[in-house]
């Protein structure tokens, strides 16, 4: 299965509670990829929480626009993406 980043804009900051609202929130999203097949491995989040690169297995770049439009998330941009382990060559 393909591997994507995901990169999305939050102008105002991206702000998940951290408790029952929070999780309940990540759930939905979980469910709403599973729908579509897609994976949400995890997320980086930058410091000032208005920007977050994203992890995800997916089909196809195309289930991670229809996910992202029915989580109601921004998508700045999609990029197939390989590990790259600097632990490969030993």
């Amino acid at each position: 299965m393909p591997r994507y980043l995901v990169e999305r804009s939050f102008p105002a900051g991206l702000n998940i509670p951290t408790d029952c609202n929070g999780a309940s929130a990540c759930v939905g999203v979980v469910n709403n990829n599973a729908a579509r097949g897609v994976t949400w491995i995890h997320s980086y989040v930058s410091a000032d929480k208005r920007k977050t690169y994203c992890i995800y297995d997916a089909p196809d770049a195309e289930a991670i626009g229809e996910t992202a439009a029915a989580n109601m998330l921004p998508v700045d941009a999609v990029s197939e993406v390989r590990v790259l382990d600097p632990y490969f060559y030993y």
